[in-house]
């Protein structure tokens, strides 16, 4: 009888001490619709199925402590919502352009699933890439490629829009508007997909625009301007459409390595966003075209050409004041001996909790979770996130 007075005496005043105190913490979980790596786990047209799967995974992150949702609305120029600009996504009923059945909006019915949890709903939209495979990808008449294929440029298997070209830039932004403009979404999500990832011995091949917008500019300066116009062209559209819509930026997890940089981290990476995605996250975040930041940190702690650790230091001084989410590698579970240490995710949540000017944290991604890898989903329902959290509010 002592024993259980001491307990119920002891979960009463955890109770009191969080409703006093409340953590302030963005828990969320990237949801990846292309190659339906998350959802749906395959293409249907049954929109009963795409419901309940989609309960089902909410009911899932909730449990285990989320509080946000991160789930990709337009994987490649397409669209898993009603739109007058895209088709249907192939990844989500099987045929570019095929509706589900009976008709609804996905949408809708997932933000309004999400709100119902009381948990964030960020619209993650892929700004580039329009064929996801040129050789098998399902293409629709309306698709923008068969519309305007003067604004695409093929790269290895895929195919990109040009960001140099400035009608595509105006686009990407109608595309995103209306999306702020139709649906209840608390933030528009980018990734680190702006210019694509180098593949070796073969350049970009945007020459053309290059001889008609550089005017003068290197080609990398150039690039990296075209990155800034759109990211401030939506950031504006953004915020007249909708003043409580986030704009975020998950980035690759290295801006640019410091013997490039002075300013740059202590890292060894092969390729960065400044220097090859041409993407200068630190300029966006100091002028404020940004909400929030969520560099992609799927090293390991002690990590010899990323570390962790390091990492998670360096951006904490390099937000800018703006909130700052570490995207975590949990899908990384057993792929080598530091992912196969249970310790691994728990030390890197203590870190980040005891980082300042970090406010969260976001996991890559859904399907991970459904096999508790090294018991991770317990340990955030029973220890990380066994008391709720407040959502963080907008920095200004």
């Amino acid at each position: 009888m002592i024993k259980i007075l001491i307990f119920c005496g002891l979960l009463f005043t955890s109770n009191i001490l969080f409703a006093q105190n409340p953590r302030v913490e963005l828990r969320a979980v990237w949801v990846a619709t292309v190659s339906n790596i998350d959802y749906p786990s395959s293409p249907t047209i049954n929109s009963d199925v795409q419901k309940q799967e989609f309960i089902k995974l909410l009911d899932m992150h909730q449990q285990n402590g989320m509080n946000a949702v991160i789930v990709q609305i337009r994987p490649a120029t397409d669209a898993f919502y009603p739109s007058a600009l895209e088709p249907w996504s192939q990844w989500f009923t099987g045929r570019q352009g095929q509706p589900p059945v009976p008709y609804y909006d996905p949408l809708l019915f997932m933000i309004k699933e999400t709100h119902k949890r009381k948990m964030e709903f960020h619209a993650w939209m892929n700004p580039y890439r329009a064929m996801f495979n040129i050789d098998n990808s399902s293409i629709s008449a309306s698709h923008i490629t068969k519309i305007h294929p003067e604004w695409f440029l093929a790269y290895g298997d895929k195919k990109y829009f040009d960001p140099g070209n400035k009608e595509v830039q105006k686009y990407v932004t109608t595309v995103v508007k209306d999306v702020v403009s139709r649906y209840d979404v608390d933030a528009i999500h980018f990734d680190d997909y702006f210019y694509p990832y180098r593949i070796a011995g073969k350049e970009f091949p945007d020459e053309v625009s290059f001889a008609k917008y550089g005017k003068g500019m290197n080609i990398d300066d150039w690039r990296r301007s075209n990155t800034d116009s759109v990211i401030l062209m939506l950031s504006r559209v953004i915020k007249q459409e909708s003043k409580k819509c986030q704009f975020g930026i998950s980035p690759f997890g290295v801006w640019r390595n410091a013997d490039k940089d002075s300013r740059g981290s202590n890292t060894q990476a092969g390729q960065t966003n400044y220097d090859d995605l041409y993407a200068d996250i630190l300029l966006w975040l100091k002028n404020g075209w940004i909400d929030y930041v969520a560099p992609q940190l799927y090293w390991e702690i002690g990590h010899n050409k990323a570390d962790f650790n390091s990492l998670i230091e360096w951006w904490s001084k390099n937000s800018f004041g703006k909130n700052c989410y570490i995207g975590l590698g949990i899908y990384r579970a057993g792929s080598n001996a530091a992912w196969k240490d249970k310790t691994q995710l728990p030390r890197q949540i203590e870190k980040l909790r005891n980082t300042p000017n970090i406010n969260g944290m976001i996991f890559f991604s859904s399907k991970t979770f459904e096999k508790n890898p090294n018991g991770w989903n317990d340990s955030l329902r029973l220890n990380y996130f066994r008391e709720p959290a407040l959502l963080p509010k907008m920095a200004k």
